[in-house]
């Protein structure tokens, strides 16, 4: 090979690495979650995305991943913006921002299907990635704005999943509730929360599972062990 173009290789920019998995990470910050309420998700989250097997996943798939609060209506905010998943340090990184993103909202409503909209919107930011998934994590059933079966037909035309996990508080059967009215997609699932404080645990089993490489299946319904 001539020098000249040996040199013009080595100087020619890498070629991007392709984005399998973009993941919009959706936290309820309506009223009805108090204070510690609000630290155990962006712990819990945090500590998730430090699993061993959801650090490989999000490096191996060069992912990218925001994260919105929402509560009320024309109450939604991204507050990390998307952030690449390349390396070890990146994963620790948004890890730490998250535990450390303060709250923008204490006192409103529960609207779904707003929040729905807004992330689905935030994946036109992120064209180059494969799949596209929005992790809903919430407390109630939506009770202000458009309610979120009315979002399902823009979520399959844009090929986007919707998963949820339903913190369970009272006796109304949130899981049904969203396994009915918010998922969306190929292989789409709920996973429950009894009560806040087993919700580490469980967005750490939920993050674990839409992270790695998927497998075809019906949408699914996943309760407490």
């Amino acid at each position: 090979m001539k020098p000249i173009a040996f040199a013009a290789m080595l100087l020619s920019p890498a070629p991007a690495v392709a984005c399998e998995l973009a993941l919009v990470l959706a936290v309820d910050v309506s009223g009805s979650v108090d204070s510690n309420e609000y630290a155990i998700q962006m712990g819990g989250l945090a500590t998730a995305l430090r699993d061993g097997i959801v650090v490989d996943a999000l490096i191996d798939q060069s992912a990218q991943i925001t994260l919105v609060q929402w509560t009320g209506s024309s109450r939604q905010k991204q507050t990390i913006p998307w952030t690449s998943m390349r390396t070890y340090a990146d994963v620790i990184s948004l890890a730490d921002t998250i535990d450390q993103d303060p709250r923008i909202w204490r006192n409103f409503s529960t609207a779904i299907g707003e929040a729905v909209s807004m992330s689905l919107a935030l994946f036109d930011q992120v064209p180059q990635c494969a799949r596209k998934v929005i992790d809903v994590s919430g407390d109630g059933v939506s009770n202000e704005g458009a309610e979120p079966i009315t979002q399902l037909a823009a979520i399959r035309a844009a090929g986007v999943i919707v998963n949820a996990l339903a913190i369970e508080t009272d006796k109304t059967d949130l899981t049904a509730y969203f396994y009915e009215n918010l998922i969306s997609g190929e292989g789409a699932f709920v996973v429950t929360a009894q009560g806040f404080d087993d919700y580490p645990g469980q967005i750490r089993r939920k993050l674990q599972r839409e992270t790695t490489k998927q497998v075809t299946g019906l949408a699914r319904r996943v309760n407490s062990p």
